[in-house]
């Protein structure tokens, strides 16, 4: 579902000063995605703040903007936008941030072999399916799944926040856990998403 790879850190003194031949001061790269937009790490993350970064960075290493230096040195813009790329998609995604924050304290938490033993949960889980299943013979079909789309967001809104609450106290072994169950969450958003524009082409 999800992969995250370190970039390595750059050469030359990690900094990448193409860019900034105006008289600004280089940009230090570093693999440590809050860190790519002066963000502080954690759970919470201003969603506008990283929007307006990351379409500065966008502008600031585009790699046309390269187009007249050397090899090398379009690589570094190409490797750099990528990772502004790959940081951003992580930081934005609640799922794949919180994967990451988990990822940086050595917990493998993009294991999708990885499941919750809370029995209640998974119980909800396949009442959820279950209901899913049953929409296209629902007399109201569209009706149905926005209502059943609403309860879904609302538990993974929970799931959110458990982890925030699990993460914020040190308590990653059940903030690990909880990733396991925001997993199943957002793969129920993804497929409620397909159902929608199937019904939409009915």
């Amino acid at each position: 579902m999800w992969l995250w790879r370190k970039f390595p850190h750059l050469v030359l003194g990690n900094y990448l000063p193409l860019a900034y031949q105006s008289g600004q001061p280089p940009l230090k790269i570093s693999s440590n995605f809050f860190e790519v937009f002066s963000l502080p790490q954690g759970w919470v993350v201003d969603l506008s703040e990283l929007d307006t970064r990351f379409r500065k960075l966008q502008q600031q290493f585009h790699p046309d903007r390269y187009a007249s230096n050397s090899e090398i040195e379009k690589r570094r813009a190409v490797q750099m936008a990528s990772m502004i790329n790959q940081a951003y998609e992580t930081l934005k995604n609640p799922l794949s941030r919180a994967q990451y924050l988990l990822q940086l304290l050595d917990f493998d938490a993009a294991q999708e072999s990885h499941i919750t033993s809370d029995a209640q949960f998974l119980m909800d889980q396949m009442l959820l399916r279950e209901a899913l299943s049953d929409l296209k013979s629902d007399p109201k079909p569209k009706q149905a799944l926005e209502s059943l789309a609403i309860d879904a967001e609302h538990k993974y809104l929970h799931l959110q926040q458990q982890f925030a609450q699990q993460f914020d106290a040190g308590d990653y072994v059940a903030a690990f856990d909880t990733v396991a169950k925001m997993q199943f969450a957002d793969k129920f958003a993804t497929d409620i998403d397909q159902l929608k524009d199937e019904l939409e082409e009915l």
